[in-house]
């Protein structure tokens, strides 16, 4: 297990080395490297603790992947993560939202990191509207299959299951959960919101679209003889996937801490943890071996849509956020283990 993790601790070492000397640059004194230090652990440990669903759901989607793009999300898809979630996204909020260049953007999270907050922080609608509806395609997708006959919430998923013969019912939902937040919303965030969200869907669509095109164009020529390896339409929903899931950890971060650089470090530590759980997860073929987990993490992806959703409205605590997802793992988990005891009982006696 130690050497799933060792890229992880290697890259955690290199950028705690980097948040101390940034420390001790701005502060010359060894409270600001020691806070700096601070910050980016505490940051750390939360991304990780957080991002435990992320790493199952992530797992799931890439156990179906070629081994290439496999190593191509868990390599480029980290620094997409890292530079464009942790560094480049909050930038490019804050130049729309200010009307500024991206040269300025940077100038202001270094010289100005309580006004930068601030902008980041009034563009929440928009991301909790994109990053709920995407998180929210999601998660029905999986439920509303008709095909699925594997159920965890027994009572519910079948209902799901049956009414996935209604088309596009996944979207129907989503829309009717973005249509009443959006009503309890004053102008214009009212139509921010709601803007957001329809792309939220398109993007869902748009690369749900690409993936299965993908896979249409991959079963032809494997059928033709030929040697495949394709994997593009399932490389841009994981990274997408992934990013839905920081858009809490990025705003959450600024209660900590409003320094660009070392949010960026902490968060990008955890995200390279969670990668490392990822994989180990693929590899020891863990979501084949617990029947139900993969279910519990979609499930923590709808309550984490709904809490986007929700957050318009009303203040919700990265804790809470964090606690739902672990706690229908652990559900999950411990009902997989359940029905093991189960079946390999009923082995025991069969063959007795």
């Amino acid at each position: 297990m130690l050497r799933s993790f060792r890229g992880s601790i290697l890259f955690a070492l290199v950028a705690f080395a980097l948040a101390g000397w940034y420390g001790w640059s701005q502060s010359h004194s060894l409270a600001g490297l020691g806070e700096a230090l601070w910050i980016v652990l505490v940051l750390s440990v939360l991304e990780v603790s957080l991002s435990f669903d992320n790493a199952v759901v992530n797992a799931t989607v890439l156990k179906d992947m070629d081994p290439l793009w496999q190593r191509r999300f868990l390599t480029w898809g980290m620094v997409i993560a890292v530079w464009g979630m942790y560094v480049l996204f909050p930038l490019v909020i804050v130049a729309v939202a200010a009307g500024i260049g991206p040269l300025k953007a940077i100038h202001l999270s270094l010289d100005d990191p309580a006004r930068y907050q601030a902008i980041v922080s009034s563009a929440h609608g928009s991301i909790a509207g994109f990053g709920g509806a995407f998180l929210g395609m999601v998660g029905l997708k999986f439920f509303f299959d008709e095909e699925k006959d594997v159920h965890w919430v027994r009572l519910v998923e079948r209902f799901l299951s049956s009414a996935s013969t209604v088309p596009a019912a996944e979207i129907a939902v989503v829309l009717l959960a973005l249509w009443g937040v959006e009503a309890e919303l004053p102008s214009p965030e009212d139509h921010t919101f709601l803007v957001a969200g329809l792309l939220g869907i398109v993007t869902f669509i748009a690369i749900d679209g690409l993936g299965t095109v993908m896979k249409k164009r991959e079963d032809r020529l494997r059928h033709a003889g030929a040697l495949v390896n394709a994997g593009l339409g399932g490389f841009l929903y994981l990274n997408v996937l992934d990013a839905s899931f920081s858009f809490d950890a990025v705003i959450g971060a600024f209660a900590l801490s409003n320094n660009m650089i070392v949010i960026a470090l902490g968060l990008s530590i955890g995200a390279m943890f969670v990668r490392s759980m990822t994989l180990l997860l693929v590899q020891k073929g863990t979501l084949a071996a617990y029947r139900y987990l993969e279910h519990g993490a979609f499930w923590a992806i709808l309550a984490l849509a709904v809490i986007m959703l929700l957050s318009v409205r009303m203040e919700i605590p990265e804790t809470v956020t964090g606690l739902i997802g672990a706690v229908l793992i652990g559900f999950s988990l411990l009902w997989s283990v359940r029905h093991n005891r189960r079946e390999a009982a009923l082995v025991a006696g069969g063959a007795e």
